[in-house]
């Protein structure tokens, strides 16, 4: 059994300490700690933290190879300080039967760069009329917990209220993409001034909001948990505030590019900034921030969302919604959670780790940095600032809203149960 001993981090951002790690678990934590048998990590004036657990991954396999694989992706996670992710249904063939969920588990268990959980459909064939196998999957080796139709909205109130009851009776949750289709067709970006000045189709919040409303309503009524995706406006975050101070069991996402970016950058016509929900209003932006900070939103997820060349290197209308996140979601939370006064790194820690894995089930993660628990740990260097370059990323896609922009942390060393899978800002 190998021993590791991470001399003089900062735990969740206080106080120096030592952390040895024998075999897959940590077996102490304090100050002088012996390092006879130790291979030792000097790691004074960094940041150690649980290992990163996103909640919301497109991995694109099955299907989209071209995009992504279980293999590039979880690279990509473990280079962003991730040790867990949730991959979402949306892949060729939809992850909406036991089978392919066991696929997409298996193919994580081979590459073990992170643990990968699969996001089961709700919907067969993601197209919003009949029910997928909830319980199959749940029931499968890949012990399914999670399902959603992102990229779509269960739009259908009944569809989603039975769902709804369907995955009380496991402990499941349904993630909702929301969206109201009617109220988005033809757009391109956020309903605004913007595209008003530039003639683009607009995409309103009520479209978002709407769903949130009557999903929130639906959790009360049958007793069971919603978790909404990607929220992105100030008014979805007064509808998820109302409903946690009625006792609703709702959670809530917020994206880590929907924390920084405005619909002030679609001006450029770039489709790198084309994303779903779209980039909003700087009102909107201040509002995510404040509730990320005050708990209304409950975790920070990437919905990395990697494309291949041709579908973003086009005109604006014809472009791929999505930006890829896993490498740069730490950097963005510190530049505007962390260095603006509104996040600790232990809250950080609550966010991007503990509480996601808590809605996700994820068994060994986001677990307290203390003897015992699994070593699934991340190395950040906080004072570390630099630009982007996504040449040098371990997703197969490029498609960053972040190219040349200096962001400042950089992940260094990331351990799955003790096994080091980025040491010193390179993948093993």
């Amino acid at each position: 059994m190998s021993k590791i001993l991470i001399r003089g981090a900062k735990v969740l951002g206080g106080e120096p300490q030592d952390v040895l790690i024998n075999g897959d678990l940590i077996e102490a934590v304090g100050q002088g700690l012996s390092d006879e048998g130790a291979e030792v990590i000097e790691a004074g004036g960094k940041v150690l933290l649980p290992g990163l657990v996103d909640l919301h991954t497109h991995l694109r396999e099955p299907g989209r190879e071209d995009s992504e694989t279980v293999l590039t992706g979880t690279r990509a996670a473990a280079s962003g300080g991730y040790t867990a992710v949730f991959a979402m249904a949306n892949t060729f063939p939809v992850a909406d039967t036991a089978g392919v969920v066991e696929q997409v588990w298996r193919l994580g268990r081979e590459h073990g760069y992170c643990d990968v959980q699969p996001i089961g459909a709700v919907t067969v064939g993601l197209e919003g009329k009949k029910l997928a196998e909830l319980g199959a999957m749940h029931e499968s080796a890949a012990g399914v917990t999670v399902f959603s139709d992102d990229g779509k909205c269960v739009d259908d109130a009944v569809i989603m209220r039975r769902a709804l009851e369907y995955v009380k009776a496991f402990g499941g949750v349904v993630a909702q993409h929301a969206q109201e289709p009617r109220l988005t067709e033809g757009a391109q970006m956020n309903e605004g001034i913007v595209s008003a000045e530039l003639g683009l189709g607009g995409w309103p919040a009520v479209a978002e909001e709407s769903i949130i409303a009557r999903d929130v309503l639906l959790a009360e009524h049958v007793g069971s948990r919603v978790h909404i995706c990607h929220l992105s406006t100030a008014g979805s975050v007064e509808i998820v505030r109302w409903a946690k101070s009625r006792g609703i069991d709702v959670t809530a996402e917020v994206t880590p590019h929907h924390l920084l970016l405005t619909d002030e950058l679609v001006r450029t016509y770039n489709p790198v900034y084309k994303v779903n929900p779209p980039l909003r209003t700087e009102r909107d932006v201040f509002a995510l921030r404040e509730a990320l900070a005050d708990g209304t939103i409950d975790i920070v997820a990437t919905d990395h969302a990697p494309h291949p060349h041709e579908d973003k290197d086009c005109e604006w209308a014809a472009a791929a919604m999505g930006m890829v996140g896993l490498e740069t979601a730490l950097s963005v939370v510190q530049e505007t959670m962390v260095d603006t006064g509104l996040l600790t790194w232990a809250g950080v820690a609550e966010r991007m780790s503990v509480k996601p894995a808590e809605i996700g089930q994820a068994k060994g993660h986001g677990r307290p940095v203390s003897a015992g628990e699994p070593a699934n740990l991340t190395l950040v260097d906080t004072a570390y600032r630099g630009s982007v370059d996504p040449a040098g990323f371990a997703s197969r896609s490029r498609n960053t809203p972040y190219e040349g922009r200096e962001l400042p942390g950089r992940v260094t060393h990331t351990w799955l149960r003790g096994k080091a899978t980025l040491v010193d800002g390179k993948l093993t």
